[in-house]
């Protein structure tokens, strides 16, 4: 079954310009303190997330991201093949690539890196910081995850977690073919494989919970979706969730941190709120289920 959205494609803004809000990108912020022939111990999680080749302002968005009990809540072990979909500027990649370099494989799955705009550059940088620092990152596969390549380069039934942080709403918002992607990645997982999913978290009644505008949308409608492309729900966890987010800000989720855009005179009453409050799904195939319908 398809399920595309008749929205308008939305200008992709970079950082806080345009009038549209940017692309959600799970960007990194700061560049990384540059470490040549770093050799992080692979399979310590700890370690990896204490390694100098994270940013200050990085390792600062743990406390929100979770990223230690996010992981362990999705299954991930130090032998784990992991496909990351749409990695932006690199947070997690510069988390898995190390964990997993010895004993497990890592994938990102990107957009494509050809033509102009956003995001193909967005593409490009991580390749490049990837290409600069071979002895954290010579083990990542590198596929495509858009409308032309979907994962083709990654077996069927060979991955144990698919990662996908903050990123349906991009889709939902830009009329992507979210039900291809989501065959994609049902084809990709082995029996019991986890898809893995973070995401900004609208009430029910939210006026923008189907469509993203907002960057929030409601678990029932991530729900559903995953569905309908062949997977059930597994359990759910409130590691993400923020209380102290009311989902009704002036611009949207980018509002807060770390995007904060709005005026200074908010940006204060936005920094004690925190980051989003976030769904945290783990779905798996379906039984019987190889395919999206």
């Amino acid at each position: 079954m398809s399920h595309r959205f008749a929205l308008p494609v939305l200008a992709l803004a970079i950082a806080c310009g345009g009038s549209e809000p940017p692309p959600e990108t799970n960007g990194a912020g700061a560049e990384s303190t540059e470490v040549e022939a770093l050799h992080l111990p692979s399979g310590d999680l700890d370690a990896v997330l204490a390694g100098p080749h994270r940013s200050d302002d990085e390792r600062a968005r743990d406390p929100f991201r979770h990223p230690k009990e996010t992981l362990a809540f999705f299954g991930l072990t130090p032998t784990s093949t992991v496909v990351e979909i749409w990695p932006g500027g690199g947070w997690y990649t510069k988390v898995l690539a190390p964990y997993l370099r010895d004993g497990g494989q890592m994938i990102v799955a990107n957009v494509s890196s050809e033509g102009e705009g956003f995001l193909p550059e967005m593409v490009r940088n991580l390749n490049a910081m990837m290409d600069a620092q071979p002895s954290l990152y010579d083990q990542v596969q590198r596929a495509e995850l858009h409308a032309e390549d979907l994962m083709t380069g990654v077996p069927d039934d060979s991955v144990d977690l698919v990662l996908l942080p903050r990123t349906f709403h991009n889709w939902v918002r830009r009329d992507h073919d979210i039900a291809a992607y989501l065959g994609a990645i049902v084809r990709v997982l082995k029996p019991g494989g986890v898809l893995g999913v973070v995401q900004h978290r609208a009430p029910a009644d939210h006026p923008e919970a189907e469509t993203g505008e907002a960057g929030y949308l409601s678990e029932a409608f991530i729900i559903r979706l995953a569905e309908e492309a062949g997977l059930r729900l597994d359990d759910r966890s409130e590691i993400n969730a923020n209380p102290n987010d009311d989902h009704d800000h002036p611009e949207g989720v980018w509002s807060l941190p770390p995007v904060l855009r709005g005026s200074e005179e908010t940006a204060d009453a936005m920094r004690a709120i925190g980051e989003s409050d976030r769904m945290t799904l783990r779905f798996v195939p379906a039984e019987g289920s190889t395919d999206a319908e």
